[in-house]
């Protein structure tokens, strides 16, 4: 595990509201690390409706491929995480693990296999030491008080710190409660990085509704973050939904995307899945800042992101940005090696307030020295005009340091 917390790290942990209906637990299994919980498990009460996203790398890990399988279903009586083996690439006998784990919950929590959920993190290749495992697993279910801070930090890798966040709403004149934990650090590039993330709410939502939320949520919170470019075999975001902060009688299921309930709803599920991906890139591998690529005037939204991922991701850009050096020239590299539609006349660029570019020409306000001085702030901004449609995007990403060479050299050892 990382000692070195990240200079971007948050600086305490959130005050995390407790979700009715969901009962949670961490164990130390011993096989990965010494002195710290691996093992994260969640229990939900019967009627609990799931959704989720998962990675689209053709090679997805066996969890992924058990996840997608029950998902179908729309129902969750159980989550096991375990952190350090990813269980991909590990063939036969990496379904066989996900057999056995799914059979020892069921055994404990009376429940389908079509019920447990299964995630895991960690190192491809390699296989889970299955009877630790399981025992460990164990012990976490029947252990269950567990707190948000120790359960977000038992499903860390490379992560420097625990990622979390949480919101309170009214629905119905009843408190409803939404709280999300996360990890990732590196191998983030979602395409939907190694990246999990689980939300939960006791809100009483259809698990349609639920999907539908989280789909269109996605574009701008997991989807809009990149650390290296590389999307793992292992990315998955599962939203829980229990209910029963809406048991009563005055409250019915939001079963339509429509329902005015929702907006409030929507709002605080938004927040936090943008706050939880905007943690993961400020806990990058190596990272000291955080950058926002902010692309507009595009011929398309497409268009738009294709560029400002190609900025965001540039190991030049990302180089120069960790120097505190404005060599823009970098970025004008990015978006055009993209062969998207740019017109050079129309370029517009500035690094925060200081004006680079405007009509395709240097400005003549453009201060290197006040760029520098900018650069050295631990949040830059880059923004794009295009000045040739109505397309935009934004992209956040980290600088790329010697610290991500070191950490990804030592990964294994």
């Amino acid at each position: 595990m990382i000692k070195i917390i990240s200079p971007l790290a948050p600086k305490s942990f959130p005050k995390l509201p407790k979700i009715k209906g969901v009962k949670i637990g961490t164990a130390n299994s011993g096989v990965k690390y010494k002195g710290r919980s691996d093992i994260f498990t969640a229990l939900f009460d019967k009627g609990t409706s799931v959704a989720g996203v998962f990675t689209k790398s053709k090679l997805p890990a066996e969890p992924v491929s058990f996840c997608k399988k029950n998902i179908s279903d729309g129902k969750a009586r159980a989550l096991i995480v375990n952190a350090g083996y990813a269980n991909a690439f590990t063939g036969a006998k990496g379904k066989k693990i996900n057999k056995s784990i799914a059979s020892n919950v069921k055994k404990i929590v009376k429940c389908s296999e079509k019920d447990i959920f299964i995630c895991s993190t960690g190192v491809i290749g390699e296989q889970i030491p299955l009877r630790p495992t399981n025992k460990a697993i164990a012990q976490s279910i029947k252990k269950g008080d567990s707190s948000w801070k120790e359960c977000s930090k038992s499903i860390r890798t490379t992560d420097t710190f625990p990622k979390a966040s949480g919101r309170k709403i009214i629905i119905d004149g009843q408190e409803v409660s939404l709280t999300g934990i996360a990890k990732g650090s590196g191998m983030i590039s979602p395409n939907m990085a190694t990246m999990l993330a689980f939300i939960f709410t006791d809100a009483a939502i259809d698990r349609s509704v639920l999907q539908t939320l989280l789909n269109f949520e996605l574009r701008n919170s997991f989807n809009a973050i990149t650390v290296d470019s590389d999307t793992s075999t292992n990315d998955s975001v599962l939203v829980f939904a229990t209910g029963k902060a809406m048991d009563s009688k005055d409250s019915k299921v939001i079963s339509r995307i429509g329902d005015p309930r929702l907006v409030e709803f929507r709002k605080a599920f938004s927040e936090i899945m943008h706050d939880l991906a905007i943690q993961i890139v400020k806990d990058g591998e190596g990272a000291t800042k955080l950058i926002h690529v902010k692309v507009s005037g595009a011929e398309n939204s497409s268009s738009a992101k294709k560029i400002a991922r190609s900025v965001a991701d540039s190991p030049l850009v990302k180089t120069a940005i960790g120097a505190s050096d404005p060599n823009w020239g970098r970025i004008i590299m990015a978006m055009g090696k993209t062969k998207e539609s740019i017109q050079p006349k129309k370029i517009s660029l500035a690094i925060g307030k200081n004006l680079i570019l405007k009509d395709g020409e240097l400005s003549r306000s453009y201060s290197e020295s006040r760029t520098k001085k900018y650069m050295q702030e631990d949040e830059i901004l880059i923004n794009i005009g295009l000045g040739i449609g109505k397309g935009d995007s934004d992209i956040w990403t980290c600088d790329l340091t010697e610290g991500y060479i070191r950490i990804n050299a030592d990964y294994r050892s």
